[in-house]
């Protein structure tokens, strides 16, 4: 009787999956051959040669194709009687909205970013859909359920936050190579080929602020006749040689500290690199831009090879060629993206060329990929398994067994003779600000912070909305869309340019805004609170948003634990066919060696997950007989 309703649940199901990278290719082909009949794939990536070691329904001829519609019609030769559609796309995009989202029984992230993550699992809410986890790392994974009002949504614990680093040790005083691959990313390559309207203070690395703003775009901006080469030159001697010289000019910082050496271009190149090395037609380009390389015209084939000075500015040059001879359309709108193949040459060898001056030791650009996508190589067999749990937790979502769900993690050792540890799911956090609509606090100088500060740090970044509405009060300070007049649009740009107490409803200390996305169906308040000072090194964003605050303890029980174990509430119902409900109860004051550990990896597969210490997990449950 079991196996007839598993199958009936099976067959009548119509199920999406988001992303079709390592996991996705495992997951799609596990579903197909469980009984699935209707799937649906969303996923915005094209084939690469790095994926085909693990992602096996491709093959080398499908490099350059999108992965949705290559899974698709691999799955669909051995399984051709069942509905696969694929859309080549990006899950954000406005025609996946909570419509869309309603038509499905089920939803499978298989996704590498938590961005993404956060955005579907709005969605998911919002349309009453629930949510299958997933992520892997290496030998480790983990699959979680989320299902509206029974159990914690993605978000109801906080994420770790990518690491950031000052900016002053970015800029003036790196000693790790993680360092130079940020300054060259996330300054360098923004400023060259992101946006010219971004603020970015490459150009004021001396001990001198008298640099005007018009001097700082006299070196960046590339004049129409200008020749490719000599632009590149000119840059190259401005961020590595004379940046540095004016960074040594002020003697206290190097105290202390080894000081750089200044590089010019002139030291380690020819005069002309255009006979040595080929012009750009003759450049990699084997489909689309992102295999542009400036590897084959400069005889560099093994990306685990350590390039010297010589090589890395060989290819800081050229790649910069490329992009101006090749993609030029593009420059202004660029960010740097770990798949972009020129755009980790050009990191690669101006972060090489920055370890270089400040004596840190140079990477291969296959170390230095991984650093720029904080990258940890997949095993093929860990997705295999985390896709075959994704399975088994949907078929327990569709037979709607509430009381069997589990949280399944992947261990890379044996722990308590295991290599899977299950764990029953919490309750939802009624701390969350997305799914219990709890207020956060932002602490900000609102005399000194600009309402883009806001919305670029906290609105976009933090908050992870997409198209965000801000109201302070009656007062609508900003909003996005496709349907503003020119009028409304001219307003919000201004408004980003002005201090937060300047705006023409003055945010202050005691103001309460709500910030809302409608793609998402997501709204939520802050409370803001006006703070003169941040420490530069621990708060480098001058602004700080909580707002995970642990619920008091109700109806006499102590939400206090011993310093052995993080005491767990559960209640469970008298009636066996009622679905039980968890109570879960975290301890105020949590001993260090019992914090939650979480890490944030990005694996070369597009498989991204947070894993939590499953062994600190299993102490957090306790069952009240």
């Amino acid at each position: 009787m079991d196996t007839q309703q598993q199958q009936s649940a099976i067959k009548g199901a119509k199920v999406l999956m988001v992303g079709a990278g390592g996991i996705g290719c495992e997951l799609l082909k596990t579903l197909a051959l469980s009984g699935f009949e209707d799937i649906h794939i969303i996923d915005m990536d094209t084939i690469e040669v790095s994926n085909l070691n693990r992602q096996f329904l491709f093959r080398r001829s499908h490099v350059g194709q999108s992965k949705a519609k290559v899974a698709r019609d691999a799955v669909l030769r051995f399984r051709p009687h069942i509905n696969i559609r694929s859309y080549h796309a990006n899950v954000k995009n406005p025609e996946f909205d909570v419509d869309f989202f309603k038509q499905f029984d089920v939803v499978l992230n298989g996704l590498d970013n938590l961005d993404a993550r956060r955005h579907v699992n709005r969605l998911c809410l919002a349309a009453d859909v629930p949510l299958v986890e997933s992520g892997t790392t290496g030998f480790l994974g983990q699959v979680t359920v989320h299902v509206k009002g029974k159990t914690e949504c993605y978000e109801c614990q906080t994420k770790p936050a990518p690491k950031t680093y000052p900016v002053c040790t970015i800029t003036s005083t790196p000693t790790k190579f993680v360092h130079c691959i940020v300054w060259a990313k996330d300054l360098l390559f923004a400023k060259l080929f992101g946006d010219k309207n971004q603020e970015n203070d490459l150009n004021v690395r001396s001990h001198n602020a008298a640099s005007s703003s018009k001097e700082k775009e006299d070196v960046f901006e590339r004049a129409e006749d200008e020749d490719i080469e000599q632009y590149g030159r000119k840059i190259y001697d401005h961020v590595f040689g004379s940046n540095i010289e004016n960074a040594l000019a002020n003697e206290e910082t190097w105290k202390n500290r080894r000081r750089p050496r200044p590089i010019y271009s002139k030291e380690v190149l020819p005069e002309s690199l255009t006979q040595q090395n080929g012009s750009a037609q003759n450049c990699s380009v084997t489909g689309g831009d992102s295999v542009i390389s400036a590897m084959p015209s400069l005889g560099l084939k093994n990306p685990q090879e350590l390039w010297g000075l010589t090589q890395n500015s060989l290819v800081f040059i050229e790649a910069l060629k490329l992009f101006f001879a090749k993609r030029k359309k593009e420059i202004g709108h660029l960010t740097f993206d770990k798949d972009d193949q020129l755009a980790v040459e050009f990191v690669t060898a101006a972060a090489n060329i920055r370890a270089e001056s400040f004596g840190i030791p140079l990477h291969s650009l296959f170390e230095a990929k991984g650093i720029a996508g904080n990258i940890v190589h997949a095993v093929a067999t860990t997705n295999a398994i985390i896709a075959g749990l994704i399975v088994i937790e949907a078929i327990k979502v569709l037979k709607k067994d509430a009381n069997k769900y589990r949280m399944t993690y992947c261990l890379e050792h044996p722990s308590r003779k295991m290599l899977l540890m299950p764990v029953e799911p919490f309750e939802p956090n009624p701390s969350c600000y997305v799914c219990s609509k709890t207020p956060l606090v932002l602490e900000i100088n609102t005399q000194k912070s600009k309402l883009r500060d806001l919305v670029d740090r906290i609105v976009t970044a933090k908050l992870g909305m997409n198209l965000p509405l801000i109201m302070h009060g009656a007062s609508l300070l900003y909003e996005v869309g496709d349907d503003l007049d020119d009028i409304m649009v001219a307003n919000y740009n201004a408004n980003l340019e002005k201090y937060l107490a300047e705006l023409p409803s003055p945010i202050v200390n005691g103001s309460s805004l709500t910030v809302e996305d409608l793609q998402q169906e997501l709204s939520c308040k802050i409370n803001v609170k006006h703070r003169e000072e941040f420490d530069e090194e621990k708060e480098p964003e001058g602004m700080v948003l909580s707002g995970w605050t642990q619920p008091p303890a109700t109806n006499g029980e102590s939400a206090s634990t011993s310093n052995n174990e993080n005491a767990v509430d559960v209640t469970e119902s008298s009636s066996g066919s009622e679905i039980a409900t968890k109570k879960r109860r975290l301890s105020e004051t949590q001993p260090e060696n019992h914090k939650k550990e979480t890490q944030n990896v990005e694996s070369d597969d597009d498989d991204f997950m947070e894993i939590e210490n499953p062994m600190l997990v299993s102490k957090k449950k306790k069952r009240v007989e």
